[in-house]
């Protein structure tokens, strides 16, 4: 070594000596000649990150040299970020690229084309309907929760390849898709050919029953959605309405925050949920004295998902509605969606939600006060009135009586 770099490199010890801890990170770092002095703490994490990384790296390396075909370098990356939340074996939890992530936030947003249904890898590893969205061509069209889509124009398809099928389904508006579904509920299996569109979700739609009683259906819970049902349930209100049916049948869910404001506006000072994360975290939301004095029956089915069940696991355990159908989905766990590098993102599962009395109902769901299943006949019938609604219809018997 040169004699001047060992005396820069002997003065650059004694400045560690003097100052101490402060220096002694992983932060420390100096350059000599060509070389770089760096602390122990930080030689170490490097040594630990080539060793965890090199394999991988060899076999990138081995692709790259014999595979038969030209690999796109960009593609094994793509990959390896796939593989990495495929591995959590958590259908929740996915890295998407960029066309993905953008398809992501449109179809949160409550405008898009296609057919108008939410889709989930199920535990079998199978594409599942949550809900189709009302008023859609897959809701016109007879598409239910629980159904399982099997093919699309006559290819199979699993949940390995969901975000090839979703693409397939999605397109532009007027045209075709067939898409092969099967309905566990019935053992059948049949294809359907639906007529894509633009699907503008109305979250919120209400009416007046009668002179005292209001319906309010939420759809979903969007990033506008807490305003918007506050809108209508101040029209309800205003028109009369002492007493309310709030349907979140075929309700998939959507942001917390928007559940969560919805929720106080319903609710005395009481807890709504509390969110529990592996490394300790703990969250509790909770709502103020100010709320709608209103009566409340709460419709759901198995197509009443995630933020969903959170409004509906609060209003049930502070006995604040009576909630009428049959057991919903059972969706209790928590996603945060995050951008990433050159417009991807991601969608991880970093939390359980808990309902006031301490539930976790995932894979569970939330049994109503009053279970009763919808009537096929309703299903069955092209344009079903609120007679023919028997869920409805008990809610309102229940209003009627209080």
């Amino acid at each position: 070594m040169r004699k001047s770099n060992v005396v820069i490199l002997s003065i650059f010890l004694v400045l560690i000596s003097v100052m101490g801890t402060f220096f002694v990170t992983n932060f420390i770092e100096l350059t000599v000649g060509d070389k770089v002095v760096i602390s122990r703490e930080s030689m170490d994490a490097y040594q630990k990150l080539y060793s965890a990384y090199s394999e991988v790296n060899d076999l990138k390396s081995y692709i790259e040299t014999n595979y038969y075909k030209e690999v796109d370098d960009e593609l094994l990356y793509e990959g390896m970020k796939k593989g990495m939340f495929e591995v959590l074996n958590d259908p929740y939890s996915v890295f998407m690229n960029a066309e993905e992530f953008s398809s992501y936030m449109e179809s949160s947003s409550g405008e898009y084309p296609g057919i108008g249904i939410y889709l989930t890898p199920n535990d079998n590893n199978e594409i599942e309907i949550v809900s189709p969205i009302e008023d859609t061509p897959a809701d016109r069209v007879g598409l239910q929760a629980k159904d399982l889509i099997v093919a699309v124009n006559g290819e199979e398809v699993n949940a390995d390849v969901m975000d090839d099928a979703i693409s397939k389904i999605k397109g532009e508006p007027g045209t075709a898709v067939t898409i092969t579904i099967y309905r566990p509920a019935k053992r059948e299996k049949f294809d359907v050919e639906i007529v894509r569109a633009w699907i503008d979700v109305k979250v919120v739609k209400s009416r007046m029953i009668d002179d005292e009683i209001g319906y309010l259906r939420l759809s979903m819970f969007d990033e506008n959605a807490a305003e918007e049902f506050k809108k209508h349930m101040d029209e309800l209100v205003s028109q009369g309405a002492s007493k309310v049916v709030i349907d979140l049948r075929q309700n998939p869910g959507g942001y917390l925050d928007q559940c969560v404001e919805i929720a106080d506006s319903l609710l005395g000072k009481n807890l709504i949920v509390y969110t529990d994360s592996r490394n300790g975290g703990h969250e509790s939301f909770e709502s103020d004295a100010k709320h709608y004095d209103v009566k409340m029956a709460i419709l759901v089915d198995e197509g009443s998902a995630s933020a969903s069940e959170i409004l509906t696991g609060a209003l049930k355990d502070n006995q604040a509605a009576t909630i009428i159908g049959v057991t919903t989905f059972g969706k209790g766990i928590v996603q945060v969606v995050r951008p990433y590098l050159d417009d991807t993102g991601y969608k991880l599962t970093t939390a359980q939600y808990f309902t006031p009395n301490g539930e976790n109902i995932h894979g569970i769901g939330i049994e109503p006060d009053i279970v009763i299943p919808l009537d096929d006949a309703y299903l069955e019938k092209e344009d079903p009135t609120d007679e023919d609604d028997n869920q409805l219809q008990k809610a309102l018997e229940i209003l009627r009586a209080e």
